[in-house]
């Protein structure tokens, strides 16, 4: 889990500051964002019901999540979050939103590690959406993800990841290079899942993952705290500077779960 929150705290000065640059600096007004916190919501959810689901349970497993959503989002409600996932965890989270923007797609990463199977790690990932981004895209790129995390924990190379993304979830045409020529900051989903993915795929360890996804110039914390939780799973870990530079700037509650989280499932 450290490698997608240390990719939300690198990014989180970026979304502001925007860089093209690939070897920009880490700065001290770096901190954690919603996605850390939503990550740690989603572990509370796991750990404190790891059973896994069936197509029919989907709803009652949703319901799970949203518990943890607002729970975390009553520790943290100045994280970042959009006015619209504000809105419905202030409002009992009654109503169910259909957004179809990234935020669905940052917070699955523990799902890719607790889960035996792939068709499991997919169910939870759809569940997890479904009471906040019940849209078909956010959905997609929830679950191709989950999806990533889990091949690269079980060894898959990044051709047979990339092979799977391509068959199931998104074409991948365009390199790092091509894609960071026009990309810009856009939270939807299809616009900015796939960038995040591709920044993994072309990265030689952890921190070339992260700094790739950073340096698209977009949704920088977002895109590498996807990027930086696939590479964690594939690589196997998050380099000690990284890790001492990160959580430093990270709740104790998050860190708690966190640990935790990664004590019973890592």
């Amino acid at each position: 889990m450290w490698g997608a929150v240390c990719g939300d705290v690198i990014g989180s000065y970026y979304e502001v500051h925007c860089t093209k640059e690939y070897d920009f600096p880490l700065v001290r007004e770096s901190t954690f964002t919603d996605d850390s916190v939503l990550i740690a919501a989603v572990c509370r959810a796991i750990l404190e019901d790891p059973r896994p689901v069936g197509r029919f349970s989907l709803g009652e497993r949703a319901r799970q999540y949203a518990a943890q959503y607002r729970r975390f989002y009553s520790f943290f409600p100045h994280a970042g979050f959009g006015n619209m996932f504000a809105d419905w965890a202030k409002n009992g989270g009654g109503k169910t939103v259909r957004s179809y923007g990234n935020g669905g797609a940052m917070r699955v990463i523990p799902i890719g590690y607790a889960y035996d199977t792939l068709e499991q790690t997919l169910l939870q990932a759809k569940a997890s959406c479904l009471s906040t981004h019940r849209h078909r895209e956010a959905v997609k790129g929830a679950q191709a993800v989950a999806a990533c995390v889990y091949l690269a924990r079980h060894k898959a190379s990044r051709e047979e990841i990339r092979d799977y993304v391509r068959k199931h979830f998104y074409p991948l045409k365009e390199s790092l290079g091509e894609l960071r020529e026009s990309h810009v900051f856009d939270s939807r989903t299809s616009y900015s899942v796939p960038p995040a993915i591709q920044a993994f795929l072309e990265s030689h360890d952890y921190e070339s993952a992260v700094r790739n996804a950073v340096s698209l110039g977009g949704d920088a914390d977002t895109q590498a705290c996807i990027a930086g939780g696939i590479a964690e799973a594939f690589y196997g870990e998050v380099p000690s500077h990284i890790l001492r530079f990160c959580t430093s700037r990270v709740d104790l509650t998050i860190r708690k779960t966190l640990e935790e989280f990664r004590e019973k499932y890592t």
